[in-house]
């Protein structure tokens, strides 16, 4: 049955599904704007859905929306990577579920991929506003439970991670994805909980990046790179993202661009507005200038 189904409708029930693993519910009019098809269409495929995974989703008539069952299995198959980077670019549509078309374009190997299960659960927490527990395990404590209130899923460059309110701590972390082996959606959390209280997080500061001032022989090679402007590249970027940033692009910020080697060949010339920022063990030659 399912071969016979044309591809535009599998389109469409991969975004039911999509959105029943990631958001945990769906209206039938987020369907039907999405895809610009009409009610009867829509509900058509609701049914055809439901015949399909019957015990996937429920019908809720008082919030007239379809929920996310407890014995909810994927009709399709959503890879890991591929669905991070959509869903960090905000593109929630679950095609590569039914098989996009593969442009001949190499990214390098991810040494870590996250449970798509584990990312479901904490996407589904941070829009519906909800706490988690979860089974986390880190390098000092080994593994142990957490109550979490996460309000982004976060690329650092190397890995992906939650950024979330530690009730253990009573502080704004970061949480390896791959590190956690168990999400259970809680209550709604407190006010100083959430995201407009996470101060590293929402300020911004600015970062003025220039050719390395001993490493780079043809400075102009790296201001084409960068498309740099006046031979400089000002971006701002989180104030908790900082660290992750400049150790990515391998950018010294040593106080005179000190650091040898050919990988460093930004410096950060603007080194004092890293003053009042924490964790930036990890920017090379910060800690040790």
């Amino acid at each position: 049955m399912f071969e016979e189904i044309s591809f535009a409708q599998k389109q469409r029930l991969a975004f039911i599904d999509f959105c029943l693993l990631f958001k945990g519910a769906i209206y039938r009019q987020d369907l039907i704007n999405r895809f610009q098809v009409g009610l009867s269409a829509g509900s058509r495929d609701f049914s055809l859905y439901k015949e399909l995974v019957p015990n996937n989703l429920s019908y809720d008539s008082r919030e007239k929306r379809y929920f996310q069952t407890s014995a909810f299995k994927p009709l399709f198959e959503h890879d890991a990577k591929r669905t991070l980077t959509k869903l960090a670019n905000d593109i929630s549509d679950g095609f590569d579920a039914i098989g996009d078309i593969h442009f001949p374009v190499e990214a390098p190997s991810s040494l870590n991929v996250p449970d798509i299960f584990i990312v479901a659960r904490l996407v589904q927490a941070i829009l519906n506003n909800k706490a988690v527990s979860v089974i986390y395990t880190s390098l000092s404590s080994g593994s142990g439970a957490r109550e979490l209130v996460p309000h982004a899923i976060v690329d650092n460059g190397l890995r992906w991670h939650v950024r979330a309110f530690d009730r253990k701590s009573h502080s704004f972390r970061d949480f390896v994805l791959t590190r956690i082996s168990k999400v259970t959606i809680k209550d709604a959390p407190d006010e100083d909980e959430c995201a407009p209280k996470d101060t590293e997080w929402q300020r911004l500061i600015p970062l003025q990046l220039v050719p390395h001032p001993m490493n780079v022989e043809h400075p102009t090679a790296i201001e084409m790179d960068y498309g740099m402007e006046n031979k400089q590249l000002l971006i701002e970027v989180r104030s908790a993202m900082a660290g992750y940033l400049l150790r990515r692009w391998n950018v010294d910020c040593t106080e005179r661009g000190t650091l040898k080697g050919a990988e460093y060949q930004l410096w950060l010339q603007n080194r004092f507005t890293l003053n009042s920022v924490k964790n930036l063990a990890i920017a090379p030659g910060y800690a040790s200038s």
